[in-house]
């Protein structure tokens, strides 16, 4: 029996906590029945990520209070009164988890992240303490991966719910796995003993032997599993933050700015690339978020190096989504003043206008980003024009045009709407819109219409973060599932150019197939008023000019058809031009067939040269 008293020692993960004190001297058919609950919940914590994180915070609840038990019947009789204080405070820390479970939920993740790294220090432990060499080996590795998956969670919020899922869902299923083994080893050891009766006493002996040469083969191959996990999961961490973004100090505004909007505060050289013949000036402003509260901006100023007297005119780019990050302001990106980011503006400089480039709040500069929220958007734009006059060395004209795409078409339709009363010193010509969103409604209907993908979940994420952090009466805790608060706000902090932002199209794949992050409808209740109120309505004082593609993937056309015909009902004048084959942004790359039209009618508007055609009127 000695061998089997052994034998009954061999296990394949290092045994810690609560539940293997309670199971080491537990009847086998309760060992059976706890193996076959932890497999499935360990398989369902993996599979069902966002649905188990209600299980998980049951899960960490109960095993508090029944480490808090297991300290009181192993101390039982000892009188001892530090284990008793622990052991009530597991017992009080399970049930405030139980009884605040609703709450939480956002903030268990990180608490089970806490929980690796605890467990992984005490896998390690284990490997000082002695034991066979592949159990001390398997030891190591195993908490080691548990420390290194515990850092990485922290590192990455939205995928902790994934990340942890995983690792303590592979945990529970391993540690049920290995109770089945247990189960399955007794059976065997007492048919061996029956046997050995029969056969002589060296039988039992033989079985323990290859049984415990196939435990260290197992153990070797899961240390070089988790090692071989662990050091790519690292890497791919070091890679991914390389590519994020840097948001230097520049964009940090000083303690006292001047109280009025538009109004200049620092200003530096451009460090990317300038088109030909031209300078590019990045600067930090003060404006106005949606609400009227004072807000800070930043901008990049588009202006010729060739000396000319008497002042310039201005086009005013409002660009297209980047994200709602600080870090995706287009001035931190080296590219953000060439004629693949802004249209023409190779034309534009050749012709002496000045291009001014706006951000928006809340990117590049702290604060809160208005993504398709008109007046905040606007307010931006027009501020950052005023904000270039004050230059050294620069002299602009009030004669101003404004240009934008998608969501920077939004922003400059609501520039046109606003100009005269927010800044009037600004003498708005014109609106160019190419692909623009006018109206967030209506787009959020079809777009939630469309099978849900990790892109669209990532986009909705962008709208309604923004717009909760703008409109109170905008909850967040109304259009999310329970416990994905960290997933959605994080999705918000990565910008689509870096390399990072798989991370969040792996968390949204992660939970798309589990259930959807959002729950109820987003275009009713108080976003979907607000969504209302940020549509384009008009009038407009000045010409428009739209352009769209028939192969719009990101807004139907007929979209923007409806919102031309509107424009025609009220009396506005406005002229369109859609283009066969081509998608969102092929109508602003430097090959598009738009652009020399672009140059022409906004030199028109610029130099008051006859009003330009009005396609209401032709099509009527």
């Amino acid at each position: 029996m000695g061998a089997m008293a052994q034998q009954a020692k061999v296990r394949l993960l290092p045994r810690r906590g609560a539940l293997p004190l309670l199971l080491e001297r537990a009847p086998l058919p309760f060992v059976l029945a706890t193996g076959l609950i932890l497999v499935v919940l360990g398989a369902l914590i993996v599979t069902r990520p966002l649905t188990s994180i209600l299980l998980l915070g049951v899960y960490v609840a109960l095993s508090a209070i029944v480490a808090g038990v297991a300290v009181i019947l192993t101390h039982r009789g000892t009188g001892r009164l530090w284990p008793r204080l622990i052991a009530a405070a597991w017992i009080l820390a399970g049930a405030v988890i139980l009884l605040t479970l609703d709450r939480g939920l956002d903030l268990l993740p990180r608490a089970l992240a806490i929980l690796l790294l605890i467990g992984g220090l005490a896998a390690l432990g284990d490997a000082v303490l002695g034991g066979r060499l592949s159990e001390r080996v398997l030891a190591v590795a195993w908490g080691a991966s548990q420390i290194v998956f515990g850092i990485l969670t922290l590192s990455w919020p939205d995928v902790t719910v994934l990340l942890v899922a995983v690792v303590f869902g592979v945990r529970t299923f391993v540690y049920g796995a290995s109770l089945l083994l247990r189960f399955v080893r007794a059976a065997v050891q007492r048919r061996s003993v029956d046997d050995a009766v029969a056969v002589g006493p060296d039988a039992p002996e033989q079985v323990s032997r290859a049984t415990q040469t196939w435990w260290a083969v197992g153990r070797w191959a899961l240390a070089v599993v988790l090692i071989a996990t662990s050091a790519g999961a690292w890497a791919l961490d070091e890679w991914l933050k390389e590519g994020a973004p840097v948001v230097d100090g520049f964009y940090d505004p000083p303690a006292t700015v001047p109280d009025e909007h538009g109004r200049l505060i620092r200003s530096d050289a451009f460090a990317g690339t300038a088109p030909p013949d031209a300078t590019v000036t990045r600067i930090l402003y003060t404006t106005r978020d949606a609400l009227g509260t004072p807000a800070i901006a930043s901008a990049l100023v588009i202006a010729p190096s060739v000396d000319r007297a008497g002042a310039r005119p201005v086009v005013a780019w409002n660009h297209g989504t980047t994200g709602v990050a600080r870090g995706c302001a287009p001035s931190l990106r080296h590219a953000s003043a060439t004629h693949w980011a802004i249209p023409a503006v190779n034309d534009a400089i050749e012709r002496g206008w000045v291009v001014v480039a706006s951000d928006y709040s809340g990117q590049g500069a702290p604060g809160v980003f208005p993504y398709l929220i008109g007046v905040g958007e606007a307010r931006s734009s027009l501020d950052a024009v005023l904000a270039a006059r004050e230059l050294e060395g620069l002299a602009l004209r009030p004669d101003t045009v404004a240009w934008g795409h998608s969501q920077g078409g939004h922003a400059a339709l609501w520039m046109s709407q606003i100009a005269e009363d927010y800044a009037p010193t600004v003498d708005l010509l014109g609106t160019a819109v190419l692909a623009p969103v006018t109206d967030p409604l209506t787009l959020a209907e079809e777009i939630t219409a469309r099978d849900a993908g990790p892109e669209l979940s990532i986009l909705i994420s962008w709208v309604l973060v923004p717009y909760a952090d703008t409109y109170p009466e905008v909850a967040l805790a109304r259009y999310i599932a329970p416990g994905s608060r960290t997933i959605v706000r994080e999705m918000t902090q990565r910008c689509p150019s870096e390399p990072g932002v798989m991370v969040s199209v792996a968390t949204a794949l992660g939970v798309s197939d589990d259930r959807p992050l959002y729950i109820g409808d987003l275009t009713v209740g108080p976003l979907g008023d607000r969504l209302r109120q940020n549509a384009v309505q008009g009038p407009f004082p000045t010409p428009v000019l739209m352009t769209w593609g028939t192969d719009d993937e990101v807004i139907p056309p007929r979209l923007q058809q409806d919102f031309v015909d509107r424009l025609c009902a009220q009396g506005d004048r406005v002229r369109w031009v859609v283009y066969g084959g081509y998608d969102h942004l092929r109508t602003l790359l430097p090959d598009s067939r738009f652009l020399p039209l672009l140059i022409n009618w906004t030199e028109a508007r610029l130099l008051g040269l006859d009003e330009p055609d009005d396609d209401c009127g032709r099509y009527s």
